[in-house]
């Protein structure tokens, strides 16, 4: 079984691989200069971050927190939100992913938080499927869009 606590120093690389391995499309420097902002006080997006520590200490998953004035389908504020979440592919299946969540529930209800609030990709079925499982309701499903404002866009 995993240990799930705060994130430490020592651990800024293994969390930062980790961060890659969730999001291969950004650069892991930038994801990597995202973990020293965090642990120096200058990621002012997350708010906590909490990870599972395996019995030999490697890093089996984490979840990083915010707190959100508001999220869809929340009627509360501030609204815990779960900003990314992952679990290494050999440990799922071992409820290292729920003692997650339930970690960044405690997390949010010590915060002042009465709701809890997450989001994956549209197409990301397996993302949804694990929200579900741990009492997750879907309340909507949107396309972002964006528009450079950039002279000569």
């Amino acid at each position: 079984m995993t240990a799930v606590r705060a994130v430490r120093w020592g651990e800024l690389e293994p969390w930062a691989a980790l961060r890659h391995e969730l999001w291969p499309d950004q650069p892991l420097d930038e994801l990597t200069e995202e973990a020293v902002a965090f642990f120096e006080g200058r990621e002012p997006r997350l708010a906590a971050v909490i990870v599972a520590a395996a019995p030999d200490g490697a890093l089996a998953g984490f979840a990083e927190l915010s707190l959100r004035a508001y999220a869809e389908g929340c009627t509360s504020t501030p609204v815990g939100f779960l900003e990314g979440w992952y679990v290494r592919p050999e440990w799922r299946g071992r409820g290292v992913g729920r003692a997650l969540v339930a970690g960044a529930e405690r997390w949010a209800r010590d915060a002042g938080c009465r709701e809890f609030a997450s989001d994956t990709r549209y197409d990301n079925t397996p993302a949804a499927a694990a929200h579900r499982a741990l009492g997750f309701d879907e309340v909507e499903a949107l396309r972002c869009f964006r528009k450079s404002l950039a002279p000569g866009a």
